[in-house]
């Protein structure tokens, strides 16, 4: 009877701790969530986060703790994980429009931050759509898409004076081509010069000694008739000696 008497007061200890141990950790989610406000308030961030993040822990459906975590982070200038916090909190806002649309706020300021301009101005149109009366959103959409139109421009002047530069680039190197190509047809033409030039000079050269082989055998021609013409002379005078005159007495 005993054993049977402490098996169900086992049973029963059990039960009942089933049915406290969510209001604990509910209790102790709000617990994290109130001392993270309190130090939100006191502009200690880090310290924020590290309450929300143990609050999200204790709860299955975190978010209160997921929104806040993500202000934290916002303040802390973590904006990329400030925007996959309020995305979250986007996710698990259910039914509640209004809690949907503030995740959308939040999360288009933290895009805005990152100058994600396109993702922003989506995430803005969201938010408006479950709140129209969000007149902060309504500015900031209108920011955003000024600024895109802004990074637009900006990104067709860069292409445009990109384009420009690749364009006097390839120019250039195309002027530069062409004048490497007029300096070899210059360099070509001046070799062919030269070489013209000294086939000339070897023509004169070749010209030059056949002249002065035939004015060396005009002169011999001449020395020989000189020779033979002294010769003659010489051949008559020495027979005018020989021959003697008879004289008439």
């Amino acid at each position: 009877m005993r054993r049977r008497n402490s098996a169900y007061r086992i049973v029963i200890s059990a039960v009942c701790l089933l049915i406290i141990s969510p209001s604990l950790f509910g209790q102790e989610e709000r617990e994290y969530i109130r001392k993270g406000n309190r130090l939100f308030k006191k502009s200690e961030y880090a310290g924020s986060e590290g309450m929300y993040r143990r609050a999200e822990e204790q709860s299955k459906s975190p978010r209160d703790a997921i929104f806040n975590l993500g202000d934290a982070l916002y303040r802390q200038d973590r904006y990329g994980e400030a925007a996959t916090e309020f995305n979250r909190a986007v996710q698990a806002g259910g039914a509640d429009s209004l809690r949907q649309a503030e995740g959308f706020y939040n999360l288009g300021n933290s895009l805005l931050r990152e100058q994600k301009f396109s993702e922003s101005i989506e995430a803005y149109i969201n938010s408006l759509r479950l709140n129209p009366d969000n007149i902060q959103a309504k500015y900031n959409l209108a920011y955003a898409q000024d600024q895109l139109k802004k990074q637009e421009e900006e990104q067709q002047q860069q292409d445009q004076n990109k384009n420009q530069q690749d364009q006097q680039e390839n120019d250039q190197k195309d002027d530069q081509q062409d004048k490497q190509e007029q300096e070899q047809q210059q360099q070509d033409q001046q070799d062919k010069q030269e070489q013209e030039q000294d086939q000339q000079q070897d023509q004169q050269r070749q010209e030059s000694a056949l002249s002065r082989e035939d004015a060396k055998r005009l002169l011999d021609a001449l020395a020989a008739k000189e020779k033979e013409a002294q010769e003659k002379v010489q051949r008559d005078r020495a027979a005018k000696a020989k021959v003697r005159v008879i004289k008439n007495w």
